[in-house]
C-alpha cells in the first residue's frame, strides 16, 4: 500500500485510521461476527484521532505542564492540543491539574485508563519501525 520510503507522521497516521474506518464500511458483511460498532473502530474513535497519540507519548513519563507539552509536540498548535487534550480529559484518558491560579498554569497526566493504551501504542511505533515506514 505504501512504499518503502514512505515516512508515518501524525498526518498519514491519521488518512490511514480513516482510510482504514472507510474500507472496514465497506467490507463489512452481515456474518462477520463483529458488533457494530466492531472493537477495532470504537478503539480507533478512542485514539484515532489526529495528535492523541502523540499526546499520550509524551505524557507516559509522568505530568507535563501544557506549555512543556506544546513544545514537544511539532506540527500541532496549542489550539488544537487544547482541543485533544479536553477531549481526552473527558474520555477519561488524562486528567487535568491547576498549578497555579495567577498566572495560570496547568498540568496533564494520563490517568490509570489512559496507561492502558501505552502498550498499543508502543507496538505501534515497533511495527512502524520494523516495516520501515
Amino acid at each position: 500500500m505504501y512504499s518503502q520510503g514512505t515516512k508515518v507522521n501524525q498526518y498519514t497516521f491519521s488518512n490511514l485510521v480513516s482510510m482504514e474506518h472507510m474500507q472496514m464500511k465497506t467490507e463489512r458483511h452481515p456474518g462477520s461476527g463483529c458488533p457494530s460498532p466492531c472493537s477495532i473502530e470504537r478503539g480507533m474513535r478512542l485514539l484515532g484521532s489526529k495528535w492523541k497519540g502523540t499526546i499520550m507519548w509524551h505524557l507516559q513519563d509522568g505530568p507535563m505542564r501544557f506549555n512543556a507539552l506544546c513544545r514537544k509536540i511539532d506540527g500541532a498548535s496549542k489550539k488544537m492540543i487544547d482541543q485533544r487534550l479536553k477531549e481526552m480529559e473527558a474520555q477519561n484518558l488524562v486528567i487535568r491539574t491547576v498549578i497555579n491560579d495567577r498566572p495560570i498554569a496547568v498540568s496533564y497526566a494520563l490517568t490509570p485508563f489512559g496507561r492502558t493504551a501505552l502498550d498499543f501504542l508502543e507496538a505501534l511505533k515497533s511495527w512502524v519501525e520494523a516495516n520501515d515506514l
